[in-house]
């Protein structure tokens, strides 16, 4: 008999469910008006302050880790559909390839997770987060004309935690949700 154990709802699960609820407005606003610049830069905050909440009261655990990767895949892709368009407009075509592998790789280490954990598996690590921070500062380098080469930054840093990614998950016998590298698994698994 599998016993289940019930989370208590927490202060960081309810800032992680409010990227959600602020990532659905984005949907109807310019990527390039201030509303949308102010309601992009709340919902990346609660970013930073969910997991921040969930360390120092102590309701980290595999329910806020799933629901923080559930709020960044919707905040992140509505900020695609929203931006993509006028990326695409503004990039060059070798940033467009990049991204094509880093996404490839990032499919793989999903399906390799699925496989080998039977779950759905993202890490946490430092490369993921810089990735984060960079692609977060797209829409702001769009008002900078800077987004190539914010954009080519991006692109090498997600390709690189990708990487990495798909190397953690094929190297640990177990998943590691907080593992911070790849230089990480010796620790991790001893």
């Amino acid at each position: 008999m599998q016993t289940t154990v019930s989370h208590k709802w927490s202060a960081a699960d309810t800032v992680t469910a409010l990227r959600i609820v602020l990532a659905i407005p984005l949907l109807f606003l310019s990527p390039q008006s201030l509303w949308f610049l102010c309601v992009y830069t709340l919902a990346g905050l609660t970013d930073v302050l969910d997991g921040f909440l969930a360390r120092k009261s102590g309701t980290a655990g595999d329910f806020g880790a799933r629901l923080d990767s559930i709020a960044d895949l919707t905040f992140y892709g509505i900020m695609f559909i929203r931006c993509l368009p006028l990326l695409f407009r503004t990039l060059p075509r070798f940033i467009w390839y990049g991204v094509a592998a880093a996404v490839a790789l990032r499919v793989a280490a999903y399906a390799v997770a699925a496989i080998k954990y039977r779950r759905f598996a993202s890490l946490h690590t430092w490369l993921n987060k810089l990735t984060g921070a960079a692609v977060f500062l797209l829409p702001y380098s769009l008002a900078l004309s800077q987004a190539t080469v914010f954009g080519f930054v991006a692109c090498v840093l997600a390709f690189a935690a990708s990487l990495e990614e798909l190397l953690i998950h094929l190297c640990c016998k177990e998943y590691h949700a907080n593992s911070k590298s790849v230089f990480a698994l010796h620790k991790a698994e001893n």
